[in-house]
């Protein structure tokens, strides 16, 4: 599935977290973090596997409802393993519980474009397109957070969009509506994202997810029955698919989670591009998909603009370390 910068790259950090944390104690796990990353990669392309395979007999709506309805056990799992959260008093209520709630939905309608998109593309090409989300997390931090973007940043950008128009080929004979829906999945990953920046400090990251968990079950359930409505699940077979969709999904947030607590988000953010090639072999081991036509080269500069943006976040965030240190 999607290649997400993660809620632990989008919160922002107390100063005493930083200083205390493994990265600035010398005890960075990096090569620990990599393997939780790299699984986390596999198990979401896994998902998407899953709802590939049963969006032929399931409307995606109701594979959304699913995915967050059995998603929420890894999730409080989460939560109440948090230390931070236990050290917070283990609230719940949070003071900004709207916007926690709206993240989710932007993540169900993220969840609707993709899954969407997956089973009318390759899985390939619709879960490369979606990673053009940290060049429109950067055009969404002008207007929303009032971020500065240097010239590195915006040459990014343009490697980034350029890759996606040379994918979707828009004018050719290739070219269907679907393509845009990997772009709306982005998009509505990438709002969401950028909403957590505006959520308090003191909020736990766990929490946080919670909320994002909760809203977007809310927002699964609102297009299901406001589009196609419930359909009966046919086997006990499909009883146990559903249930493994959410649990790997999940579990995959879960991973994520784990790995970026364990380093530098910048250090890991091009580990994340794995997904692009396990997707790809995944689709062709599954479905006999090779769409190597479609993403070459377009790729390489969907995956050049995400890498200039983690190679600026690193530098950004050696920056303020080595002065919140000194």
């Amino acid at each position: 599935m999607i290649h997400y910068v993660t809620l632990i790259d989008a919160t922002p950090i107390h100063k005493e977290t930083l200083i205390n944390s493994p990265i600035l104690t010398g005890q960075n796990q990096l090569p620990r973090a990599v393997i939780y990353i790299l699984i986390a990669i596999l198990l979401f392309d896994l998902q998407g596997v899953i709802i590939k395979y049963m969006g032929d007999r399931y409307p995606v709506q109701q594979l959304s409802s699913f995915r967050n309805i059995f998603g929420l056990i890894p999730g409080l799992l989460v939560l109440f393993l948090s230390r931070e959260w236990h050290a917070r008093g283990k609230i719940l209520r949070i003071r900004q519980w709207r916007l926690g709630l709206i993240r989710g939905l932007f993540i169900a309608v993220a969840q609707f474009c993709f899954y969407l998109a997956i089973t009318k593309m390759e899985l390939a090409t619709a879960s490369t397109l979606t990673y053009i989300s940290p060049v429109l997390i950067t055009l969404l931090s002008i207007p929303i957070l009032k971020h500065h973007v240097g010239i590195w940043r915006w040459l990014a950008v343009g490697s980034g969009f350029f890759g996606v128009l040379i994918i979707m080929a828009p004018g050719s004979e290739i070219f269907t509506l679907y393509s845009l829906l990997p772009i709306g999945a982005a998009l509505g990953y990438s709002f969401s994202t950028v909403c957590v920046k505006l959520m308090d400090d003191q909020v736990p990251t766990s929490l946080i997810n919670m909320y994002a968990s909760a809203g977007a079950l809310i927002g699964s359930l609102i297009i299901l029955f406001s589009t196609t409505g419930y359909q009966d699940v046919e086997s006990n077979q499909d009883w146990l698919l559903l249930l493994a969709m959410g649990l790997v999904g999940g579990f995959a947030v879960l991973g994520l989670i784990s790995a970026y607590r364990l380093t530098r988000p910048a250090s890991l953010s091009p580990y994340e591009y794995f997904g692009i090639p396990f997707a790809f072999v995944l689709g062709w081991v599954f479905f006999d998909e090779a769409p190597f036509d479609k993403l070459i080269p377009g790729v390489f500069l969907i995956v050049a603009g995400g890498l200039i943006i983690a190679w600026r976040e690193r530098k950004q965030r050696q920056t303020v370390s080595t002065t919140l240190t000194e």
